[in-house]
C-alpha cells in the first residue's frame, strides 16, 4: 500500500457536484492498493498514520499525532499512486489491485484507521470520479509505502 498523508486545515471530497465528506483540521490520506497488499499492510499503515507526530505541540515542534490533537481523517482511494513510469510516457497501472481485491482491502483499511483513531473517518467513494479539495497545512506531506517498512 502506498499512502500520501497531508496535514490539512480542511479537506473535502465532492462527487457529482455534491460534497460527500469533509473535515476540518486533520489528515487527508490518499491510498493506493496493489495486488500484493495484505491485512498486515493495513494494520501497519493504519497504526503508523494515526500515530505520526506531525502536528505542533505548544512549542511549535511537530510532536503530536492526529489522535492526540483530536483531528479528523479523510481517506480517499487513488489507484494512480501505483503507477509505474519506468518506460515511456504513459503510466502503467499493472500493480494496482483490481476492484474485487482492492475494495475489501480499502474497507478494512478504513475500519483499522477508525479503530486506532477511536472515531469514524470520512471517505471518498471507491472508483468514483472525485474532486478532492484541501488546504495543506505547513505544507506537510508524507509518502509511506508499506513495502519499505523494514
Amino acid at each position: 500500500m502506498i499512502a500520501v498523508i497531508q496535514r490539512v486545515t480542511h479537506a473535502s471530497v465532492t462527487i457529482d457536484e455534491k460534497v460527500k465528506s469533509e473535515i476540518s483540521k486533520g489528515l487527508l490520506v490518499l491510498v493506493g492498493i496493489e495486488d500484493a497488499d495484505s491485512q498486515e499492510d493495513i494494520d501497519w499503515l493504519a497504526t503508523k498514520i494515526v500515530n505520526l507526530r506531525i502536528f505542533n505541540d505548544a512549542e511549535g515542534t511537530m510532536n503530536v499525532s492526529v489522535k492526540e490533537d483530536g483531528g479528523d481523517i479523510i481517506i480517499v482511494s487513488q489507484f494512480t499512486l501505483q503507477a509505474s513510469t519506468k518506460k515511456g510516457n504513459r503510466p502503467s497501472y499493472i500493480k494496482a489491485a483490481r476492484p474485487d481485491k482492492a475494495i475489501p482491502l480499502y474497507e478494512n483499511f478504513i475500519k483499522a484507521v477508525e479503530l486506532h483513531l477511536g472515531k469514524a473517518v470520512q471517505t471518498g467513494e471507491f472508483g468514483a470520479d472525485m474532486k478532492v479539495s484541501l488546504l495543506n497545512d505547513g505544507p506537510v506531506t508524507i509518502l509511506i509505502d508499506t513495502k519499505n517498512k523494514v
